[in-house]
């Protein structure tokens, strides 16, 4: 398959509007959609010929290998959830957190890799923000904060900026500390190649309604299961025990314990077409794409308000702008989609392999005229 053939089977890509906000949310083909409603139809209607647990089941256990390969993990260490969020949050409640515990986090967080934490200040445990030059993290200055952390949660692609951060080696800097690593990396998947066990990070939460093309709710987490096995669940449901009847818990071994009830995997199902598609354009062919497209935006803009790199890193494109809300709305009006940040004063600009050059080129001239 080619980015134009991909292009064709995505509906909301029409030729009157300039789609550039993948970072956000990247519109499914139609085979992806049509994929999570014969889901859904076969579950209910078939319900009384074919045990709907059973197929549930299946589905997840099918979805955990698919995702499990892609990203370099094994099925074990996958648990399917609903967002990024979400998986973080399950691993910040799988710790017995003490207080004078330190969290530490950058301040290219999105609120995904920050509420968690803020609530915890609230029982006593100390959160250090690591500050950070044009979506860069200083080695030194993570590794003083880490020094005494019991947990440090960091992006692998900055939503800020699109910067890549050296994940493999803040995870090292982490482990001489012996702190836990999370990593959030839902920037990541469909437009550069994931291998979390190169990363070495304990856990990476991830979702798959940004560059992979799937739907909402399709969200994983990825656990170590050696990490996994040290850690227990704040919420406990039937999917992530071994016996739901027995009298003590036991729960299933590696990420699967994270998973917790009654759940349609209709989504889950429907990322697995999307996966598909990215895969039949080829990782590397995509990124290939993105960095071809991306330079051809960013020649369009003076150095003084590009704000992410003027080298290649990721399809994400940061923009200064004085008014970042009324630079959007007026974008809009033009017919192009992109979205502003609160931080820094900007609009970002999200270019998938799917984009067209012209698109791309109307962006430029847009944000010209704003």
């Amino acid at each position: 398959m080619t980015p134009r053939e991909l292009r064709a089977d995505i509906p909301a890509l029409d030729e009157e509007t300039a789609y550039l906000n993948y970072g956000a949310h990247g519109p499914s083909p139609r085979y992806v959609v049509d994929a999570a409603g014969e889901f859904v139809a076969d579950h209910e209607y078939g319900a009384a010929e074919t045990d709907p647990y059973d197929a549930a089941f299946d589905a997840y256990d099918a979805v955990r290998e698919r995702i499990a390969a892609f990203i370099g993990a094994a099925p074990v260490e996958v648990a399917l959830t609903e967002s990024t969020t979400d998986g973080i949050g399950r691993v910040a409640a799988a710790i017995d957190w003490e207080p004078g515990d330190v969290v530490v986090r950058t301040d290219l967080e999105h609120p995904a890799g920050v509420l968690p934490w803020r609530r915890l200040e609230s029982e006593g445990v100390e959160v250090r923000v690591v500050e950070t030059d044009a979506g860069r993290v200083d080695p030194d200055a993570f590794a003083d904060a880490v020094a005494d952390a019991r947990l440090v949660c960091f992006s692998a692609v900055t939503w800020t900026h699109g910067t890549r951060l050296p994940v493999a080696e803040l995870v090292d800097i982490a482990n001489d500390a012996g702190a836990f690593t999370l990593v959030d990396a839902v920037q990541s998947p469909g437009q550069m190649g994931v291998d979390v066990t190169r990363w070495g990070a304990d856990a990476v939460a991830a979702a798959g309604h940004k560059w992979l093309l799937g739907p909402w709710g399709a969200g994983f987490l990825y656990v170590d299961r050696d990490v996994a096995e040290e850690l227990t669940p704040g919420t406990v449901g039937y999917r992530g025990v071994t016996t739901p009847n027995a009298a003590q818990i036991e729960y299933e071994p590696g990420a699967k314990r994270f998973e917790v009830g009654t759940t349609t995997p209709a989504a889950h199902v429907a990322l697995l077409e999307g996966i598909d598609a990215i895969e039949s354009v080829g990782v590397q062919a995509i990124e290939d794409r993105i960095e071809r497209l991306t330079d051809r935006f960013k020649s369009g803009i003076d150095d003084d308000r590009l704000l992410s790199p003027r080298g290649f890193e990721s399809g994400l494109v940061t923009v200064a702008a004085d008014d970042p809300e009324a630079t959007v709305a007026r974008l809009a009006d033009r017919g192009i989609v992109v979205r502003s940040l609160p931080d820094p004063h900007a609009v970002r600009v999200s270019i998938h392999a799917v984009t067209a050059e012209q698109e791309v080129d109307a962006a430029v001239d847009a944000l010209r005229r704003a």
